[in-house]
């Protein structure tokens, strides 16, 4: 099935499905290269056994969404190595995974790289979307059109500050699923109960959103993935697979714990 869809319906399809068979969607995200570059292809192999679509942090020296967690993997990648062009060779050598592969990263990575060479780099690694933090709806167009044209996604990314008609204008121009952040501030963050507020917020996206609904920042234990079904379409877990990964547990393991108490 996936060679008859473009690269962002493969996402779409990926969490559409799994959001009909068990509730919610896991989006597991590990910084690329971290801890190890050699171990990066073996995990995503591991976690697309698990994940319904796996996210790539693309390791950049100012990452100011991120939390301490990812900054610190951010910071060790680049000393081993890590580049979005390396990222990007490891995963056309892989091929096509179990679960799709979206990347995020922020802007300057993706523009030293060229935006046309990005577009068709992205399709031959079978990447079927990119999130970008720090680029505005309003200056968006000319990557957003590159990338449609292989057929790769960008995801944008809404907050619960978010206004109605910006909200909507975002779903609108989103790909492969809209990325709702559940809080103020960076990734990471103590394990925390699912606010009403937060549900609410989630609620009125989906309402707005042609696209599945994903719920990222904080998320790290059943609980809160158990208190997202329903209002989220997926659940994106980061911060705390990373911890996972840095203590070398076994990272399928956790996200198999996250999904054992789902209902």
């Amino acid at each position: 099935m996936s060679q008859m869809l473009l690269p962002h319906e493969r996402v779409t399809a990926a969490i559409r499905n799994a959001e009909k068979a068990s509730g919610v969607a896991l989006l597991p995200f590990i910084t690329a290269g971290y801890p190890e570059r050699e171990r990066f292809i073996p995990t995503l192999r591991a976690l697309a056994g698990t994940g319904d679509v796996i996210e790539v942090g693309v390791p950049f020296s100012d990452p100011m969404a991120d939390g301490v967690t990812i900054q610190r993997a951010s910071r060790a990648a680049i000393a081993s190595g890590v580049s979005l062009r390396w990222i990007l060779g490891e995963l056309r050598q892989a091929g096509e995974l179990a679960a799709p592969v979206v990347l995020m990263s922020y802007l300057n990575p993706l523009l030293a790289y060229g935006q046309d060479q990005l577009a068709a780099a992205a399709r031959a690694a079978h990447v079927g979307g990119f999130i970008v933090p720090d680029l505005p709806l309003e200056e968006s167009g000319e990557l957003a059109a590159r990338l449609d044209a292989q057929g790769v996604g960008l995801i944008h990314l809404v907050t619960p500050a978010t206004p109605e008609a910006r909200m909507r204008q975002l779903c609108e121009a989103s790909r492969g699923f809209v990325y709702a952040v559940t809080v103020a501030g960076t990734t990471g963050g103590s394990a925390r109960a699912m606010s009403a507020g937060v549900t609410a917020y989630l609620d009125r996206v989906r309402a707005l959103s042609p696209l599945p609904v994903c719920a990222g920042f904080g998320v790290r234990t059943p609980e809160q993935v158990r208190a997202l079904s329903g209002h989220a379409d997926g659940v994106i877990v980061g911060s705390a697979l990373v911890e996972e990964l840095e203590a070398r547990r076994d990272p399928v393991a956790f996200l198999d714990s996250l999904r054992s108490r789902r209902h």
